[in-house]
């Protein structure tokens, strides 16, 4: 498995995570075979928020660790706080929250939920779960000094944040703030669309993002993908949809051309980017990890790296 140093730093962990969302809708042995299927394939790291499966999730992954042949020790842990939960808008397995909440006390009160809930003692990295607009950055920073005084986290980032939302919290706190999630994939290329479409009237040229990728590759912050499938945010898999007919034979050629699954395709097209991107694999099928996080280790040439972005229905000025 291809290895990243995270952050700018000598943290290295596998290029691809695995992420835990959908842990709780499964039996403990089964979560205990995924955890071992993403170990198998050179998986080394976890990430999880406390609100996938209103908690569920971290849970079954406490019992599922316990039930495998692995320990705490085979994995970095990371998760999320920040949303508190609206358990009348969560539904068939997705959770929306009611409100953000970057107070003091909610994050560190997180932060010792998801402990308690994944049996540990502290977590590799704590992120902050999507940007809330009444954040005050003196209690984002108190709350991280207190959780890294107690030895609970160790590190710190992000989810969803732009440019001045990054600034805003970077600038207030002690710790370097090591990632930003952000949805990513073949057929969702916003921050590089915007990019290539400078000066631009088309539908490309739209800047969403406030130039977020190249900000990150300067400031050394490991952009984590999620959805690396999907091209919406719950609109679905491009993987075999018809509307991505184009796509998917280009990923079909690929994978017979260096012998993994379309999924491999997908995830070496997302790490082909040099902005030094962890892939977060959501699937919990021990088949899928597999076949996905092979992926890491086959290196595209740029023109296929290209040709795949053209066949999502993209276009060069």
């Amino acid at each position: 498995m291809k290895q990243l140093n995270l952050g700018g730093t000598n943290w290295q962990a596998s290029a691809v995570a695995l992420g835990i969302m959908r842990m709780a809708g499964l039996s403990v042995d089964d979560a205990a075979k995924s955890l071992e299927a993403a170990h198998e394939a050179g998986i080394t790291y976890i990430d999880s928020a406390d609100i996938y499966g209103d908690g569920e999730s971290e849970r079954k992954f406490k019992d599922a660790l316990a039930a495998s042949s692995l320990s705490r020790d085979d994995f970095y842990i990371q998760s999320k706080g920040g949303i508190v939960l609206d358990p009348a808008r969560s539904h068939d397995g997705l959770v929306f929250g009611k409100r953000y909440d970057f107070s003091k006390q909610h994050l560190v009160d997180a932060v010792d939920g998801i402990l308690s809930r994944m049996g540990i003692d502290y977590l590799d990295a704590f992120l902050l779960h999507r940007p809330d607009p009444l954040m005050e950055p003196e209690e984002v920073a108190d709350a991280f000094n207190t959780l890294q005084r107690a030895g609970k986290v160790r590190h710190f980032g992000v989810s969803n944040f732009n440019v001045q939302q990054y600034l805003l919290i970077q600038d207030a706190v002690d710790q370097k703030l090591m990632f930003n999630q952000l949805q990513f994939s073949a057929a969702h290329t916003g921050m590089i669309d915007a990019g290539m479409h400078v000066n631009m009237d088309d539908k490309w040229s739209i800047d969403h993002d406030s130039g977020i990728l190249e900000f990150s590759r300067r400031n050394h912050v490991t952009i984590q993908a999620w959805s690396p499938f999907q091209y919406g945010l719950f609109a679905g898999m491009f993987i075999n949809d018809p509307k991505y007919q184009d796509l998917n034979d280009q990923l079909q050629k690929l994978a017979d051309k260096y012998g993994v699954s379309k999924n491999g395709i997908a995830i070496a097209w997302i790490l082909r980017h040099p902005a030094n991107i962890q892939v977060l694999l959501g699937t919990m099928n021990p088949k899928h990890i597999a076949d996905s996080a092979a992926g890491a280790d086959v290196q595209l040439t740029k023109q296929e790296w290209y040709d795949i972005y053209l066949s999502a229905g993209n276009i060069l000025p």
